[in-house]
């Protein structure tokens, strides 16, 4: 079991030692993202992450890559919408070099003027590359119509027009806010010695301090709408929204096992109707997104455009019916593949260290698998039906396609379908 400690600034320092093995991953994990964001900061989060590789301490951005790399090391980064993660996979021995090299990320970053001239350029180009492909755009389109005006409904990267306002000082106002030390979470895991760890964690993060002002991120609210743009492509792009639970609410596992009956597998629902019995779609699958206080079941699927419409009545009905129709064996499939999902995710240094952290900033203590996989076996049929219901009664949807125009009417296709 990881064992937790809290400095007296109040950064949190996560100990999961793995035995047996030859390499330790360290996270540092901020609890804010992109949800924090203000719309004229829009794309400021993802943006920041970028630029603290550019510069941070007293290494460049090539000395800080080499350092890691030169002892067998990798070095990463990734934006959430409520979390921003760093972390550095490494042999055992580099806990060391991987603590400090993150701490200058974090917390010391030169965000010089030049630099991020260039780099608002490169984000800018990532940004272009996201609205030429379609199964990234259509993701966007289905967020920007579920939480429409509002920071979840924003894109991540932000726009070329918002992150042309960022300056170095407010950028560096923005770290101070992003990267508070009662938000952040040092979490170890693999061939990890506690009291190493703590060391290190009290030389790095411990005279970080708290910002004057800190973001805070607004309620957010499921609008629904629908999104439906035209384009020249091979095939049609759909994704249907329905608002639901979030991470924290006691039906999450409820919904995590509806989401893979729906379409989480080659055995489910969707698989079985819309491909291997119709033909209608290559690919297509159901998955929940949730966020601390709500969350989306999610369907995508790409088609040829003549069957978009069918594809949508399809997916409307195999939600609409299956709460009240899951079958025993169905269910006890479904168990099994969260759990073994979960437990073989566990076997990743990175992915326990990172689920650890986020367990701490949603929960304030890290969950046993026991009482994880508990949960996932205490859900039943009824409460499947429960879920079923809320879907259908809440009416409210949002909808994206992308694609030539014989596929716009799978829109209108899906919410008749779905709520009559």
């Amino acid at each position: 079991m990881a064992s937790v400690h809290r400095l007296a600034n109040g950064v949190r320092v996560v100990c999961d030692p793995i035995p047996g093995l030859e390499t330790t991953a360290l996270c540092v994990v901020a609890g804010r993202g992109a949800r924090f964001e203000d719309q004229g900061r829009s794309g400021w989060s993802h943006l920041l992450e970028h630029m603290v590789f550019k510069g941070a301490g007293d290494r460049s951005a090539m000395e800080i890559v080499e350092a890691i790399e030169a002892q067998g090391g990798q070095i990463n980064a990734a934006t959430g919408y409520e979390r921003t993660s760093f972390q550095v996979r490494c042999l055992a021995g580099g806990l060391r070099l991987g603590s400090a090299v993150l701490a200058d990320l974090v917390l010391a970053p030169r965000l010089d003027p030049h630099d991020l001239a260039r780099e608002k350029q490169v984000v800018g180009q990532e940004i272009a590359e996201a609205a030429d492909t379609p199964d990234d755009l259509v993701f966007e389109m289905a967020q920007a119509a579920a939480y429409g005006g509002q920071p979840l409904g924003r894109s991540i990267l932000g726009t070329v027009e918002s992150i042309a306002t960022a300056a170095p000082d407010s950028l560096a106002d923005w770290r101070r806010q992003l990267y508070d030390p009662t938000t952040l979470v040092v979490s170890a895991a693999g061939a990890v010695d506690e009291a190493e760890l703590l060391d290190l964690a009290e030389r790095d993060f411990g005279g970080a301090t708290a910002p004057v002002e800190a973001a805070c991120a607004p309620d957010a609210q499921f609008t629904g709408g629908q999104a439906v743009e035209t384009k020249r492509l091979e095939q049609a792009n759909l994704v249907f929204l329905l608002p639901t639970v979030g991470v924290s609410h006691p039906d999450y596992f409820v919904l995590r096992l509806f989401a893979e009956i729906l379409g989480g597998g080659m055995a489910s629902r969707l698989f079985q109707e819309a491909r291997e019995k119709r033909g209608l779609a290559y690919a297509v699958d159901a998955y929940s997104e949730t966020y601390a206080d709500q969350g989306v079941l999610g369907v995508f699927a790409g088609c040829a455009a003549k069957d978009a419409v069918e594809l949508a009545k399809v997916a409307a009905e195999q939600i609409a019916g299956l709460g009240g129709s899951v079958t025993a064996a169905e269910l006890a499939r479904a168990k099994a593949q969260i759990k073994g999902a979960m437990f073989m995710m566990r076997e990743s240094p990175l992915a326990r260290a990172e689920q650890t952290a986020a367990q701490l900033l949603l929960f304030d203590r890290p969950l046993p698998p026991a009482e994880i996989a508990a949960g996932i076996e205490a859900v039943s049929l009824d409460d499947l039906a429960r879920l079923g219901a809320d879907l259908c009664n809440s009416r409210r949807a949002a909808i994206s396609v992308l694609g030539p125009r014989q596929a716009t009417g799978a829109a209108r296709a899906f919410t008749e379908t779905m709520f009559g």
